[in-house]
């Protein structure tokens, strides 16, 4: 029965859409018209009204959807939904005040006389304005009124030009910033904990090990790394029209003729394209900037690009007009003038003012601030006053804002009630059934998205689609996909739906501005090569996954928050970049080993010494260990050639008998509450018992599908697997401890001034003791404590005033005794320090010089970051998805 109400669902969504209404309603009333009915039909003919649910009950799915909504929206982490508003109102507010014209006309005369120039010119403004307005319907409508009229008049070929315009429009889909992938971050960002879950339950039933290594979890994504990951296939996606417009002006010249003007290139010309190029390009700059160089959060840059958008209207709504660029100039001044305070006195802060230079910097900074707030009032009121454009963007924001929260709000309870009646158990089921594995469970989803795209908006194929079927695709192992590269994925799918008829929204905008002589049928025409292109891009990103993965990858490397090298996640990339060093320079490396342990280390502390000589030992076996690791990696390459076949026959039967074993357990609980004073009728018992003899009959016929070969193969392959492991886990433990001693041993040579420092501190105990009460003396004694504990190695200098205090904190202080334990901390001070100034003469420039040649290979896991160079390399290896499969 819960798939009966289950197809209700659909075909009353597919209903309410194909009748035209409104989404923000459809979705939500389908699903309550269906839980509803699910409810009234089992209240009527059966137990309860919770009869006909796959588990839960009517009122738990009818508030799940509001509730986990609400839930998304205020925690605090997950705060990327307030950044839709933000990029809303500056790309309506840059499309009102003409500013999108300006760019149209000035770059359809410069590319002009290229092949193809005017397509070519469309292309690179669509990309323009994806990156400043992002919103499809206002880049359409503008490209369609300004450019088409001038293609049409210069004898392009219709359709073209059409699907140029259309093409270019809908750019602002995946160039960031996009709602749609702001969109698909926040759905993601839930979908990586579902997989996550799924994956450690996968991992934990094949292995039988309860925790999974933390190298293995699903990656979780953010806004900004679906901006990063979403910049280099935009450029290609451009890329790709660009040349398709070129190569078609050359291979068919009369229907993409190139426009010559008389006088265009001249002075006035020029300033013209600077001013109207250089304030999009320096907007853009500062919003995807800010985010790329990870100064801003993605809802700070939204914020400066709605500022900015503002203070550009200022000045396009008074063209012409005297002080028209006033304001601007001024914002400009003020914000050089700010990076120029904080050249000259690093971080101002007004709690921090000790010196009267910090006090000026602070004054120079207020002004530049003040300046910039008056230059933002300026234009605001600007804005406010000339035609009316603030309060009609400020309501055009309202309603896109409130259209895509009520359509998000509508989704959470469609997906809810979808999931209410198991749906998702069968999506899930479907996908894992099919051959192929991950990518064929993938190609069906891409597929069904594709195919929804000619019906659907992008926003109720985002938020109904991807809660559904990311958490499967993102917690298969075999492929390993990161979430940034899947969202990516879905947006340059999604991004078709805005051309493929007959729902095409950007089709519709044309169409309502395009002439009479521009058929519909041209249009599709047109943009049938567009759709072929992004396909072929969505291939190209399929590939390719390191054009999504590279730059997220890069800038958490690089950025002041960058993990530890220590971090398990870089461990197998940072050894591959290790083990080429070492083949390398292994020598080098040998050879400064040597030359560091024979140095004379006979003077220093027995413990010192005895670590040192280890240290060594351990260093020595660096190289050996980690040819180790790569001789047990090819051996588990070779053998997975054989294993892997078996092991995904054996790890299928075992997931479809583990999904009749949870159906078992669920129609044990009907049985169990079955009976005359139980929840379930004896009827329902006694099927729900046959039920449960037909699963364990198919569950055991599975099972006894496995090969008996499969315990002894597996076994074999587990441990030549385990070898690897080992070979890794050792070599990890070796590096650390080769590398620790002479940490440790660089410090204590380097603090011999802070230990001289404390002598006569120490000796002014004796003294300080006499005078101050018994409490105060006793604390004066802790705190010189804590300074001495503050020195690595100087644990025989604090034992003495240790001493001193336990003597001190007695009922009778024997001063004489306390006196007698400081000059104990005195003499091991002086032996101490005898032993490190002579430490830090001879050892120390020796030390300095072998960990110049051992930091980045040996001692690279203590590091406290990356260096940029190796940063990079490993942002290179982690951009590719590796399979994991076989650990599962």
């Amino acid at each position: 029965m819960e798939l009966l109400f289950l197809a209700i669902l659909v075909v009353l969504m597919a209903f309410a859409l194909g009748a035209g209404f409104p989404v923000a309603f459809a979705l939500p009333g389908s699903a309550i018209l269906a839980i509803g009915l699910a409810a009234a039909t089992g209240y009527l003919f059966s137990s309860g009204p919770d009869a006909f649910f796959d588990s839960g009950s009517a009122m738990q799915w009818l508030s799940a959807g509001v509730t986990n909504f609400r839930g998304i929206y205020w925690e605090a982490e997950r705060d990327t939904l307030i950044a839709i508003p933000l990029f809303v109102f500056m790309g309506i507010m840059l499309q009102r005040s003409k500013i999108a014209e300006d760019l149209l006309v000035t770059m359809a005369r410069l590319f002009g006389p290229v092949p193809g120039g005017l397509g070519i010119s469309v292309v690179f403004v669509g990309a323009l304005l994806a990156a400043t307005t992002g919103i499809v319907g206002a880049t359409v409508v503008a490209m369609g009124l300004i450019s088409l009229p001038a293609m049409l008049r210069n004898n392009y070929s219709v359709p073209l030009a059409t699907g140029t315009i259309a093409a270019s429009g809908t750019l602002g889909q995946i160039i960031p910033p996009s709602i749609v992938l702001i969109i698909l971050a926040d759905q993601l960002a839930s979908a990586v904990d579902q997989a996550g879950n799924l994956r450690q339950t996968l991992y934990r039933d094949s292995t039988g090990e309860i925790s999974m290594p933390s190298d293995f979890a699903v990656t979780s994504t953010s806004a900004g790394e679906m901006f990063l990951g979403a910049f280099l296939p935009g450029l290609v996606l451009v890329g790709l029209y660009m040349l398709f417009i070129l190569g078609f002006a050359l291979l068919k010249p009369k229907s993409a003729p190139a426009v010559h003007e008389e006088g265009t290139f001249d002075r006035q010309f020029a300033v013209k394209v600077f001013t109207t190029l250089v304030p999009p390009l320096a907007l853009i700059f500062l919003v995807l900037g800010s985010i790329l160089g990870g100064i801003a959060t993605v809802n700070q840059a939204g914020a400066i690009g709605a500022v900015g958008a503002m203070i550009m209207a200022g000045y396009r709504l008074k063209e012409g007009e005297k002080g028209a660029y006033s304001p601007a100039i001024i914002a400009v001044l003020s914000l050089l003038g700010l990076a120029v305070v904080i050249s000259f006195f690093g971080e101002v802060n007004i709690k921090r003012i000790e010196t009267s230079d910090d006090m000026l910097g602070l004054i120079l900074a207020l002004i530049a601030v003040s300046l910039v707030l008056f230059a933002i009032a300026w234009s605001g009121w600007r804005t406010f006053k000339l035609e009316d454009t603030l309060r009609g963007v400020m309501i055009e924001t309202a309603k896109t804002t409130s259209l895509v929260f009520v359509i998000l709000l509508g989704a959470a309870m469609l997906t809810s009630a979808f999931r209410a009646f198991g749906g998702e158990h069968l999506v899930k089921e479907f996908l894992q059934g099919l051959p192929g594995g991950f990518w064929a469970q993938f190609l069906i989803v891409m597929l069904v998205v594709f195919i929804l795209g000619f019906f659907l908006d992008f926003i109720e194929i985002a938020v109904v689609v991807v809660p559904i079927v990311a958490p499967i695709l993102l917690a298969d192992p075999s492929a390993n996909v990161t979430a940034v590269w899947l969202g990516v994925m879905i947006g340059l799918n999604i991004q078709t739906s805005f051309l493929t008829p007959p729902f095409g929204f950007a089709l519709f905008y044309l169409r309502g501005v395009a002439p009479a002589v521009v058929k519909t049928l041209d249009m599709y025409k047109g943009v049938v090569a567009f759709i072929g292109l992004q396909l072929f891009a969505l291939v190209i990103v399929g590939f390719y996954p390191q054009l999504v993965n590279y730059l997220p990858n890069r800038q958490s490397l690089l950025s002041e928050t960058a993990p530890p090298p220590s971090n398990p996640r870089l461990q197998y990339c940072m050894e591959n970049l290790i083990y080429e060093d070492f083949q390398r320079n292994g020598d080098t490396v040998l050879a400064a080993i040597n030359t560091a342990a024979s140095l004379d280390y006979s003077y220093l502390p027995e413990d010192s010494r005895d670590s040192m000589a280890e240290s060594f030992e351990k260093a020595r076996q660096a190289i050996p260990q980690m040819n180790a690791i790569r001789e047990a990696e090819d051996a588990v390459a070779v053998a997975a050639v054989d294993y892997r076949p078996l092991h995904v026959e054996v790890r299928a039967l075992e997931r479809d008998a583990r999904r009749y074993e949870q159906r078992i357990e669920e129609l044990k609980i009907i049985v169990q509450r079955s009976g005359p004073t139980g929840v379930y009728t004896a009827e329902q018992g006694e099927l729900a018992q046959s039920q449960i003899d037909r699963y364990t009959a198919e569950k055991e016929a599975l099972l006894a599908q496995i090969p008996e070969e499969w315990d002894p193969r597996h076994d074999a392959f587990a441990q030549i697997q385990g070898a690897e492991t080992k070979a890794r886990r050792d070599y990890r433990r070796t590096v650390d401890d080769a590398y620790e001693p002479l940490l440790e041993l660089k410090t204590v040579l380097r603090q011999a001034d802070q230990l001289a420092a404390l002598e006569p501190v120490i000796a002014g105990l004796k003294d300080e003791i006499r005078q101050l009460e018994k409490d105060a003396a006793v604390d004066r004694l802790a705190e010189v404590r804590s300074m001495i504990g503050d020195i690595e190695g100087a644990g025989s200098v604090r034992d003495g005033v240790n001493e001193a205090r336990r003597i001190m904190r007695g009922d009778n202080p024997d001063l004489a005794a306390a006196d007698a334990e400081i000059d104990n901390s005195l003499a091991a001070l002086a032996a101490d320090l005898s032993w490190r100034r002579r430490g830090e003469a001879e050892l120390l420039p020796g030390l300095l010089a072998y960990d110049e040649v051992i930091k980045l290979n040996i001692g690279l896991r203590q590091q406290d970051r990356l260096p940029n160079d190796m940063a990079l390399d490993v942002a290179a290896c982690l951009s590719d998805h590796r399979d994991v499969s076989l650990n599962f």
